[in-house]
């Protein structure tokens, strides 16, 4: 993965700081959010939280505002702090930190739970760079994903390892039949894939492309259509077909690795060219 210098984290900021992120599963699995380790603290104490969504500048919580944790916010005059919390793959300890905030707005979450609330929360301060970061990368990765759509990464040794895709052989589902195939190129969009198979009957059908990931070690399977096909010279049972994925059915893991990938990719100038 890039590392990401500081001139990065305050390009983040200026241009994402409003941005809300909202705390899907998908977002949680891509951000390593950890859930069990959220939390408010106030004058010393601490009730569990869930992060609905957050920006650079706020967030929103679901809490119990159970009487003890409503007397502590009033004592504060609405000043908490948020504890975050993220895995981190290589270590044993998560990434944890605290956000100082203000709350500035309640809203029953449910009618059957009164002490349930929707809270929205003001940052008092600029939050840790860690923060910046994670919701940032998230968030250029969604921009760069209509940007850079069909920027094409080549699948070799290399740059399966840069990428981590454990390899090129994988399976793909095309209109509901399991077949072996091996990726020769993947975008934020699609991918391209050989197989076996008469091509003329699997163009326009439905596909689910598998990918296996390392570091850490897990899958993706991605929805999409066949869109074309190109023959392999000198073969007619087998031919690379052309993978357009559906836009809702991207994950967001796979936008991420792919996005870190470009980034790592220096464009070349040519003769003449400054900046």
């Amino acid at each position: 993965m890039p590392v990401t210098t500081s001139q990065q984290i305050a390009r983040y900021y200026d241009e994402f700081r409003n941005v809300d992120v909202t705390f899907t599963r998908e977002v949680i699995k891509a951000t390593l959010l950890y859930p069990k380790q959220v939390f408010i603290k106030c004058m010393g104490y601490q009730w569990p939280c869930i992060i609905y969504s957050s920006s650079m500048v706020g967030a929103k919580i679901i809490a119990n505002m159970k009487s003890s944790l409503n007397e502590a916010v009033r004592k504060a005059n609405n000043l908490i702090s948020l504890r975050f919390s993220f895995l981190l793959r290589d270590k044993t300890d998560p990434l944890s930190f605290f956000v100082s905030s203000k709350i500035t707005g309640y809203t029953p979450y449910s009618k059957e739970n009164p002490e349930l609330n929707f809270i929205t929360i003001n940052y008092t301060q600029r939050p840790p760079d860690d923060l910046i970061e994670i919701l940032g990368t998230l968030l250029e990765a969604n921009i760069n994903s209509k940007r850079r759509g069909e920027d094409r990464i080549v699948l070799t040794a290399d740059s399966a390892k840069k990428l981590g895709v454990r390899s090129r052989e994988s399976r793909i589902l095309i209109d509901g039949v399991p077949r072996k195939c091996i990726i020769r190129d993947v975008s934020f969009s699609g991918a391209k894939v050989i197989i076996l198979g008469i091509a003329k009957f699997l163009v326009n059908k439905e596909a689910v492309l598998r990918i296996e990931l390392d570091d850490p070690v897990d899958a993706v399977d991605i929805r999409g259509k066949v869109i074309r096909f190109e023959p392999v010279e000198g073969r007619n049972d087998i031919a690379a077909f052309a993978l357009k994925f559906h836009e809702d059915a991207i994950p967001m893991k796979y936008k991420m690795r792919i996005n870190n990938y470009l980034k790592g990719i220096k464009t070349k100038k040519l003769p003449g060219e400054t900046g």
